[in-house]
């Protein structure tokens, strides 16, 4: 079994190197690497969250010779959503983590677009959330290199613009931490609305970073459903 990993905002591939070890040899786990970081940092971020779904889903050719699913952590599970909109029947399986329903309002960034925020601000906004990307940031070399890309993923997510479609036929399964500032479980639970399929809510210890130090567990979840959809 395959799982195709979407990160956070601001996030890279290597985010999912604990998970994927902690699967361990069952479960194939396969990063995605948005533009603008790491190995493509010299092209520029995207913006737009149909753009990024456009552009994975049509690499999907790469994966889809054997079953596969998808894991999408805050961003990544409204990447994820619209991945397994454009395939269809391929994933087999949908995680969607750290996120609401794609269809209600962010809880923060209504009054100001957190994008529009100047560094500090936006750097602010890490440290609530408990970014792992915020020690980092302490160096200012590294914050020059590393904002632009984080501005780049918040204006992708506070400017999709949901669109009505028909429901998933995939199983559904929606993780989210107790102490999540940004997503509470009653609303995570709406992702049970987009899916003909099973769905499954999770409730996790931790915030909106729960899955980090708290892999084994996660991996536990994970393996249990997709063994389901094996």
């Amino acid at each position: 079994m395959r799982l195709v990993c979407l990160p956070h905002a601001g996030g890279s591939a290597n985010a999912f190197r604990p998970l994927s070890a902690a699967l361990g040899a069952s479960v194939e786990v396969l990063a995605v690497q948005y533009p603008g970081r790491h190995d493509r940092f010299i092209e520029p971020p995207l913006t737009d969250i149909h753009r990024i779904a456009d552009d994975i889903a049509g690499d999907a050719v790469l994966w889809a010779d054997q079953p596969w699913a998808i894991f999408g952590h805050s961003m990544g599970a409204l990447v994820g959503f619209e991945v397994a909109r454009r395939l269809g029947y391929g994933p087999t399986h949908l995680f969607v983590s750290g996120h609401q329903a794609p269809d209600l309002p962010r809880k923060r960034g209504q009054d100001r677009p957190i994008h529009q925020l100047d560094n500090a601000g936006l750097i602010a906004e890490l440290q609530l959330l408990n970014s792992a990307e915020v020690a980092a940031l302490e160096h200012p070399e590294i914050q020059q290199l590393l904002l632009p890309t984080v501005r780049a993923d918040y204006q992708a997510v506070e400017t999709y613009k949901f669109e009505e479609g028909p429901a998933l036929r995939m199983p559904i399964s929606a993780y989210v931490g107790d102490a999540d500032p940004l997503v509470d479980p009653i609303d995570a639970g709406e992702w049970r609305r987009f899916t003909a399929g099973a769905f499954r809510l999770e409730v996790f210890p931790g915030d909106h970073f729960y899955l980090q130090g708290n892999e084994s567990t996660l991996a536990q979840a994970i393996a249990r459903h997709l063994a389901g959809a094996r």
